[in-house]
C-alpha cells in the first residue's frame, strides 16, 4: 500500500511516499478500514512543517474516513462495507476530557491516515454521515467536531443566539453552517472581502474585516445593539483575545480553540471578570460527541465545504496550499 511518512528534517520535504506491505487482519476488536480521505488541519501543518524527533518515520494526518474491509472477532458495531470515519482522541469515549496532549492522536503521537490501508480498534471510528463522501467525513474528525463541542456539547447553542466566528477556515466555516442550521445569528470575521461574500452566502447575517476595522469588539457591540454575542469561537488566540472579550455579553462564553497569533499574550482579565464571560479551552471532543455530530448531519442536510481536493501523494502540494491561506473551508485528500 502507498503511505506517506516523515522524515528526519527539511520540513515539508520530510514528505516521502512510500510502499509498505498491508496490515494484518484485525484482531479481536479491531476493524480494518480502506482509508479514502482525509482533511488537513492547521495541527497536521506544525506536526509535518516542524522537525521534532518523535515524529521522525511518523504517518501523519489526524483525520481518516473510508470504508470497512474486515472485522476481527468480537467487532459488532461494524460490518465489512461500512463507511466510518476516525476519532481524533481514541481513548476519549464519552464523558470529560480525558486527554491534554497529542501522544494518542494519529499523526502525532502515534501513526495517523495518510495511507491507504489501516487496522485499528473499532473503537477508533464512528459510522459517518449517510451519502457523505470521505473527505466529506474526515472533516468531522477535528474541524467538525471541535465546532459542535464549542457551540453545542460545551455551549448549549439556542435558537436566536449570537455567534461570532473569527475567519473563514475549517472549522469556522463548519461553525457557520452549524449554528445557522440551529436559528442562530452568526457574525464572521475575515482579512479578505471575497471570502467574507462567500460566508454572506452560506448564511452570515454580518461580516467584518478585520484588516480594515482592526478594532472590530465595538463594532461587533454596534451589531448587537450593546448586547454583545452569546457566544465567540476565537481561532487567534491572544491577538484576537482582547477584541473577543470586548464583543462577549455579560455572562457569555469564548471557546478558545485556536492559536494562529501565537502560543501566549496579556489577557485582560478586569475585563473578562467585570463581563463574567466563560473563557474555556478545548481541543476537540470525545467519541460520543462525534456520534452526536453524525446523527445531526443526518438530520439536518449540512455538507461541510471543501475549498479543493488532492491526492495522497500530493500531501506537500496541499501544505503548501494550506500555507497560502487562499482557502475557504477545507482542504482535503481524495485517495
Amino acid at each position: 500500500m502507498k503511505a506517506m511518512k516523515l522524515g528526519a528534517s527539511g520540513g515539508l520535504a520530510r514528505l516521502q511516499l512510500v510502499d509498505l506491505p498491508d496490515p494484518a487482519p484485525p484482531l479481536a476488536g479491531e476493524i480494518q478500514v480502506r482509508v479514502q480521505g482525509s482533511s488537513l488541519n492547521f495541527h497536521d501543518y506544525a506536526v509535518v512543517r516542524f522537525d521534532a524527533a518523535h515524529t521522525v518515520g511518523r504517518i501523519p494526518l489526524a483525520d481518516g474516513a473510508g470504508v470497512v474491509e474486515a472485522v476481527g472477532p468480537g467487532v459488532t458495531e461494524f460490518a465489512p462495507g461500512d463507511s466510518v470515519v476516525s476519532t481524533f482522541f481514541p481513548q476519549w469515549l464519552s464523558g470529560q476530557a480525558v486527554n491534554g496532549d497529542f501522544t494518542t492522536v494519529p499523526g502525532d503521537g502515534v501513526d495517523g491516515y495518510a495511507r491507504e490501508r489501516v487496522v485499528r480498534p473499532a473503537t477508533w471510528f464512528t459510522r459517518a454521515p449517510r451519502g457523505w463522501s470521505a473527505p466529506e467525513s474526515a472533516i468531522l474528525t477535528t474541524a467538525g467536531l471541535t465546532a459542535w463541542r464549542a457551540l453545542i456539547g460545551d455551549g448549549a447553542l439556542k435558537p436566536g443566539d449570537t455567534v461570532l466566528v473569527l475567519g473563514t477556515g475549517g472549522v469556522a466555516i463548519f461553525a457557520l453552517q452549524l449554528a445557522k442550521a440551529l436559528g442562530a445569528v452568526v457574525i464572521l470575521t475575515s482579512s479578505s472581502d471575497e471570502k467574507l461574500a462567500r460566508a454572506r452566502a452560506l448564511g452570515a447575517d454580518h461580516t467584518l474585516n478585520y484588516r480594515s476595522i482592526p478594532e472590530w469588539g465595538p463594532e461587533v457591540l454596534k451589531l448587537t445593539a450593546g448586547r454583545g454575542v452569546d457566544q465567540v469561537l476565537d481561532l487567534g488566540g491572544p491577538g484576537t483575545l482582547p477584541q473577543s472579550i470586548t464583543a462577549c455579553r455579560l455572562g457569555g462564553q469564548i471557546s478558545l480553540i485556536g492559536t494562529l497569533t501565537g502560543f501566549a499574550g496579556q489577557v485582560p482579565t478586569a475585563a473578562l471578570m467585570r463581563q463574567q464571560i466563560r473563557l474555556q479551552g478545548l481541543i476537540v471532543g470525545s467519541r460520543t460527541q462525534q456520534q452526536q455530530l453524525v446523527a445531526a448531519m443526518n438530520a439536518t442536510g449540512i455538507r461541510p465545504v471543501i475549498d479543493r481536493r488532492f491526492a495522497l501523494a500530493e500531501l506537500a502540494e496541499a501544505f503548501r496550499y494550506e500555507e497560502s491561506n487562499r482557502h475557504f473551508g477545507k482542504i482535503c485528500l481524495e485517495f
